[in-house]
């Protein structure tokens, strides 16, 4: 039995008439009765009644039409499914980020992606830079949103910058900065840190230190950690100053304060990016990238690329 044959059958059913069924099924006539005749002798049943002016259904093309109907609609879901997933309109789509997205990346994409794509079930892991980055190499994950820059670790893998960030100093409250309006990085060189962890966070670790000895200093950490929460917490805390991306000046409550810095302000840059396989194809992914293109981008110092 062939697709085809039951296509012929559910059309001939619907209209009684082998010559407007031939005419809306774009075949001959004696090619739609071959086709009818053959189903028959395949099922062993007769389907139709034919006279010299009609064309009646019998009981058993009666029950054989409900199942013909049946069996057509389940395979155009079928295609229908697969067509959606060819154009990343359903599906999984396994995204990997660090906390800093979700600032104000994620609260104003994933709305408008599940708008979009009702179909596509979105998992959503947070992680560190370090380990977004390994889940996107190894395939545990279809993209990631982690820190940029990455220090010489995002090889084979495309890139897309979502955001720029200054990074700004938190202090304590009562601190003798406290109220400034802004400062010079110099100004830190006394200070204890709370620092990035060179572990975790070897990036962000990296570039605060870089920018501290571009000042003329090396910061005199007290503490590490990994997650810009936390170190905002531990700030309050008053275990130290910190620098954190300005972005993240909603975390910091009235246990801190946050000062811009006024130089060495290309080196205190951070951002987010996107990095997805250089050999993935995957329809998914683009279309949440084009969804951050249309969201973030357009509010961004600078658009994804």
């Amino acid at each position: 039995m062939e697709l085809r044959q039951l296509r012929h059958f559910v059309c001939l059913a619907q209209v009684l008439n082998f010559s407007r069924a031939a005419e809306q099924l774009y075949i001959a006539q004696p090619a739609l009765s071959i086709s009818i005749r053959n189903l028959e002798e395949e099922l062993g049943l007769q389907l139709f009644d034919r006279g010299p002016r009609h064309v009646v259904l019998t009981q058993a093309g009666r029950v054989t039409l409900s199942s013909a109907r049946a069996a057509l609609a389940h395979i155009d879901d079928v295609g229908n499914a697969s067509k959606a997933l060819g154009r990343g309109e359903a599906g999984l789509l396994k995204i990997g980020f660090v906390g800093g997205a979700t600032f104000r990346i994620l609260p104003r994409v994933i709305p408008e992606f599940r708008r979009r794509y009702p179909g596509v079930e979105l998992e959503l892991t947070e992680a560190t830079t370090l380990e977004v980055l390994r889940r996107v190499r190894s395939g545990e994950v279809d993209g990631g949103i982690l820190r940029h820059p990455v220090l010489g670790r995002a090889e084979q893998l495309l890139t897309a910058v979502l955001e720029l960030d200054p990074l700004v100093a938190v202090v304590p409250r009562g601190h003798h900065l406290q109220r400034r309006g802004s400062l010079r990085l110099k100004q830190l060189a006394t200070e204890s840190f709370v620092q990035y962890s060179h572990i975790h966070a070897p990036s962000m670790s990296a570039l605060v230190s870089l920018a501290c000895e571009s000042a003329g200093f090396s910061p005199r950490v007290s503490q590490e950690a990994v997650q810009i929460q936390t170190i905002v917490s531990l700030v309050e805390s008053g275990l130290g100053v910190a620098l954190v991306p300005e972005s993240c000046s909603e975390l910091i409550g009235r246990g801190a304060t946050f000062i811009p810095i006024r130089d060495h302000r290309e080196q205190l840059t951070v951002g987010l990016a996107f990095v997805r396989s250089g050999h993935s194809s995957n329809k998914l992914v683009q279309n949440f990238l084009d969804v951050i293109a249309g969201t973030v981008a357009a509010e961004s110092p600078r658009p994804v690329s």
